[in-house]
């Protein structure tokens, strides 16, 4: 299939899912998380996710990485740009939901684009050799693009891979590693 109609065919999936589901989905995701080797980092940059298109609750890997002492890095939008700016998530970053319906901080402490370390990724399909599919926009393929060569990409989904994504552009970034509530696929 194409992007175009893996993405139609993937909101509707998340749509079928129920609140107790998505709860439920999301501590399987973090649990499977904890055996995966990237907590000797200091740098993660996490999404918070959009409670209206049932993204991977991330409240749960937030809490990990709390718990661990990591600095964790939350992205804000720039729809002009279509680039993704990181602040330093603190007690007292104020957050604010877009009018996409995207949780964002109003401002902070900007952490250069070099200096993470891991990258937790939404998406909404993915396929068997690590491609990525999301929203459209292109965020994450220029934000990875700027990113350090040695930058872990993990992708959370509900869901399996599909074999294949018929359009993929050198554009489009692959994932290291897709963490699912029951396994962890890496590419």
């Amino acid at each position: 299939m194409d992007k175009n109609q893996l993405r139609e065919t993937y909101k509707k999936k998340r749509a079928a899912l129920t609140d107790n589901q998505i709860e439920d989905l999301s501590i399987a995701i973090a649990n499977q998380l904890l055996a995966v080797d990237i907590w000797n980092k200091k740098f993660y940059h996490i999404f918070l996710s959009i409670e209206t298109q049932k993204e991977v609750d991330t409240s749960y890997i937030l809490s990990i990485l709390q718990g661990k002492d990591k600095e964790v890095l939350i992205p804000k939008s720039d729809f002009k740009t279509g680039l993704l700016t990181n602040f330093l998530l603190t007690d007292n970053t104020a957050i604010s939901v877009n009018k996409y319906g995207i949780p964002e901080p109003i401002d902070g402490i900007e952490i250069p684009t070099q200096k993470i370390d891991v990258v937790f990724i939404p998406l909404l399909a993915y396929d068997e050799k690590g491609n990525r599919i999301g929203y459209g926009k292109g965020f994450y393929d220029r934000f990875l693009a700027s990113c350090g060569k040695d930058v872990v990409k993990i992708g959370l989904s509900f869901f399996p891979p599909e074999e294949y994504i018929d359009d993929i552009t050198e554009e489009d970034i692959p994932l290291d590693a897709c963490v699912t509530p029951e396994k962890t696929y890496r590419f």
